[in-house]
């Protein structure tokens, strides 16, 4: 069965939405490790705004992978421990 580019776009858009909502910086205040949580937050949070664009835009090409590099970086940081995570579904835990 091939999948549908609209509705594994679409499904990864709410994917990434859900996982800005639960990630939560796990690191102490202004430490290094909590620069690197908002780092690799706000680079999620660009990657979905991007994702949004291309939607917009009817490229859902791009937008897919922009989605899905966004979910990495948030992905990437909750195994890196710097995001307080519980969800094993949303991430790599």
């Amino acid at each position: 069965m091939v999948a549908d580019l609209t509705e594994k776009t679409l499904r990864y858009e709410k994917l990434l939405k859900a996982a800005l909502e639960k990630a939560k910086p796990s690191s102490i205040p202004n430490s290094h490790m909590k620069r690197v949580a908002d780092d690799y937050y706000n680079m999620a949070q660009s990657y979905h705004k991007d994702g949004i664009f291309f939607i917009e835009n009817n490229d859902y090409v791009n937008a897919l992978a922009s989605f899905s590099y966004g979910h990495a970086w948030l992905d990437a940081g909750a195994r890196l421990g710097v995001f307080d995570v519980d969800d094993d579904v949303l991430f790599t835990i």
